[in-house]
């Protein structure tokens, strides 16, 4: 998943970081509302962690602005201030969660997964499709019940696929997922394609290209 964190404390957000990134998430971090405001209008992201107090403004500002454009992507408060008031206040404007510091990663990635899980409709961590499985728990992927051991950029290339199954990944929701603000060569997605198709040959599933328009993960019937 692309994740993206707002926090000012340099320790809280490596933390962030340190405890979301090893499960094949790509994280970005931003410490101010303007470097997050301009970010989310540049990108999609699949969950935003939001602290409420940032140098230029309260969190609770673009919190209301991203509900208001229309975007329902999956929002979780992270506040020092715990007192129910502000709970209520978080929640009505849009916060899909509300966690307070200090805070147990444990209980931070449980609550990630839930959020994306509920925003994606599904009943388990799991993305699935024929003999493929992607945990976000673990980060393990399996294709007819065998590990595949696969490096960060090819683990959210796999994740981008499913999350699009049978339909059409765009381009360049891919390469954000993989590159994210970092710099891409031209080619650098199809290299990552090129790779997992050797992966998955003659496994029952294949990578379609789109040209102009993306990459869609669906049954091969040869």
């Amino acid at each position: 998943m692309r994740l993206l964190i707002v926090e000012d404390d340099p320790l809280i957000a490596a933390s962030l970081t340190k405890g979301l990134a090893p499960l094949g998430n790509t994280v970005e971090v931003f410490h101010r509302l303007k470097e997050a405001r301009a970010a989310l209008a540049h990108s999609q992201f699949d969950l935003v962690v939001l602290d409420i107090g940032l140098p230029d403004g309260s969190g609770l500002k673009l919190l209301r602005e991203i509900r208001k454009g229309g975007n329902a992507t999956p929002v979780m408060i992270l506040t020092a201030r715990d007192d129910i008031a502000e709970r209520v206040r978080g929640l009505d404007s849009g916060a899909d969660d509300y966690l307070t510091k200090p805070f147990s990663l444990p209980e931070l990635q449980a609550r990630v997964r839930a959020l994306l899980r509920r925003s994606q409709q599904r009943t388990d961590n799991r993305l699935r499709f024929g003999p493929l499985c992607f945990d976000p728990a673990s980060g393990d992927v399996t294709l007819n019940g065998e590990r595949l051991d696969l490096p960060p950029r090819e683990l959210g290339l796999m994740e981008g696929l499913l999350l699009h199954a049978e339909r059409i990944a765009p381009r360049e929701q891919l390469i954000d997922r993989l590159f994210g603000f970092g710099e891409a060569g031209p080619n650098a997605l199809e290299v990552y394609v090129s790779r997992l198709r050797k992966r998955l040959q003659g496994s029952g599933v294949r990578i379609r290209t789109l040209r102009g328009l993306g990459y869609r993960l669906e049954d091969d019937p040869a």
